[in-house]
């Protein structure tokens, strides 16, 4: 049964996005693939990576990502067990660094200097809103739309109300722009700036190469070769050792070594930091 009024193909890519965002988005799951970004590890040594993890905390988010097909568990005897990635997990980790260069690109600047699995995290909390990916499609597609017209799409079985609460929250994040109330909605530049990220994950779930997100006929540029962007990490939270070199599998993360969890996690300020970019 369709959820939205979008063509079956296109809810279907949305579909796929957001499942794929919900098997990385939860609290510690990057981290905990970053950490398997190697030789195949025993529990004991996961768990010296991510040591601030309780082992009640760690063990069911290792069984939900073997369960999403991203961590392999490989049983040697009855008394090792050891932990990897599989192939399709592998195959994500690009997408990481791709969206840590967009936060560092479009997100305000925070009141201290982030690391790069910051950055990503905070990317996830935004792309993970609830109707997100539908309403960042139907703008991306569309152009400009009421909200109204934008309900009839996004949830066509709900109350036409229940667009605002959303549209309001990606405004408030800096993903969608409007000039004022009964005014149509469209992509803001970090909307736009997320065309490469949304296109690769829209490939490596639909089992493409991720080479195949610049012909996404939504979001793919053909002609556009961005630079990467650079971030600059600086010392150190406590913990987790250096990860050793990823196995090659054809795909590799394009940060190095210490880059990852090279910060502090401090407190944020709950006042609003001044404009300057999307909200975090």
């Amino acid at each position: 049964m369709a959820i939205t009024a979008l063509p079956p193909d296109t809810e279907a890519d949305i579909a796929r996005v957001t499942e794929t965002l919900a098997m990385i988005t939860p609290r510690w799951n990057v981290r905990i693939m970053l950490a398997l970004s190697g030789p195949p590890l025993r529990y004991s040594e996961l768990a010296a990576k991510v040591s601030w993890l309780q082992n009640g905390q760690l063990h069911p988010k290792v069984m939900s990502l073997c369960d999403a097909g991203l961590v392999e568990r490989t049983e040697i005897t009855a008394r090792q067990v050891t932990y990897r990635h599989t192939d399709r997990g592998t195959a994500l980790l690009p997408v990481l660094p791709m969206l840590a260069t967009w936060a560092e690109e479009h997100l305000e600047k925070a009141d201290r200097p982030l690391s790069s699995i910051e950055q990503i995290e905070d990317s996830l909390t935004l792309l993970t809103r609830r109707h997100a990916s539908a309403i960042l499609w139907v703008l991306k597609s569309r152009g400009e739309v009421r909200g109204r017209a934008l309900a009839r799409i996004v949830m066509p079985s709900s109350d036409l109300t229940n667009i605002y609460p959303p549209l309001r929250q990606l405004v408030s994040d800096g993903l969608v722009d409007t000039d004022g109330i009964g005014r149509p909605y469209r992509l803001s530049a970090a909307g736009e700036g997320l065309g490469p990220v949304l296109g690769t994950l829209s490939a490596w779930s639909a089992g493409q190469p991720l080479d195949q997100a610049a012909q996404h006929p939504l979001w793919g540029h053909p002609q556009a070769k961005p630079a990467p962007k650079q971030w600059v990490s600086s010392q150190s939270r406590p913990a987790p050792v250096a990860l050793p070199p990823a196995r090659t599998t054809g795909f590799s993360p394009a940060w190095h070594k210490g880059d990852l969890f090279s910060h502090a996690t401090t407190a944020r300020p709950k006042a609003a930091i001044p404009a300057g970019g999307p909200r975090r």
